[in-house]
């Protein structure tokens, strides 16, 4: 699955560099991820001192050396020649200042492409259920929903529920599909419900992930057992 997504975007990649000189990038920092980070990260011909990037979630409160914070997670586990820009840099912002800073970091110019991936209760990034799909806001501060901070608990990034910040930043649902083309990754048998309900479902604010299926240019990928 991290292969084929990566090889897809690495095309994609190369060709927006070659059309347009550069190319803006949003990221989800998730184990579901890995992979196709892994495979983009060393893939043929990308010249990524051309590409920006963002990564599309935060969690407030969370000191910057924390490992848990999105943006050293894909420090760590993307390639550095990109230029990341993250959401609280320095640790500890006002929420609602920090939010009007990062959108306009990130509406500077288009968005090209997403990296996403679905949350185990159908949440895209951290838009948690019932998620606004008509809101103008680029950036929201949002209260975490106990099935979401419970699903970084199940992927070991967090010992117990109580040591999960309950709110976080997150790009919107509007913003996002805003980008030329999403690539979408899911794998784990945990996120196989949420992978139906997606497919399967009207476009509903209930299962956020569906929002995906007013967007002209997304491509979902899925492995085994996510998929059954």
């Amino acid at each position: 699955m991290g292969a084929a997504a990566a090889a897809a975007a690495a095309e994609s990649l190369r060709g927006l560099i070659q059309a347009q000189g550069s190319a803006r990038m949003v990221l989800a920092a998730a184990p579901s991820q890995l992979h196709t980070l892994a495979a983009l990260s060393v893939a043929e011909g990308i010249d990524w001192s051309r590409v920006e990037a963002f990564h599309m979630d935060e969690y407030v409160g969370l000191p910057p050396e924390t490992e848990q914070r999105f943006g050293g997670w894909l420090r760590r586990h993307f390639t550095d020649k990109v230029r990341l820009h993250v959401i609280d840099p320095d640790g500890g912002a006002d929420p609602a200042p920090e939010a009007a800073r990062y959108a306009e970091l990130v509406t500077a110019a288009p968005i090209d492409m997403v990296l996403a991936g679905i949350g185990v209760n159908g949440h895209l990034a951290f838009n948690e259920p019932p998620a606004d799909f008509t809101t103008s806001d680029v950036v929201q501060v949002v209260a975490l929903d106990d099935t979401s901070r419970m699903q970084q608990v199940d992927e070991g990034l967090f010992p117990e529920l109580d040591s999960v910040p309950t709110h976080a930043w997150t790009l919107t649902v509007p913003f996002l599909l805003s980008a030329r083309e999403i690539f979408c990754m899911v794998s784990g048998a945990a996120k196989r419900e949420a992978v139906r309900r997606t497919l399967a479902g009207p476009v509903d604010p209930a299962v956020p992930a569906t929002a995906l299926h007013t967007h002209p240019r997304t491509r979902l990928f899925v492995d085994q057992e996510a998929s059954r």
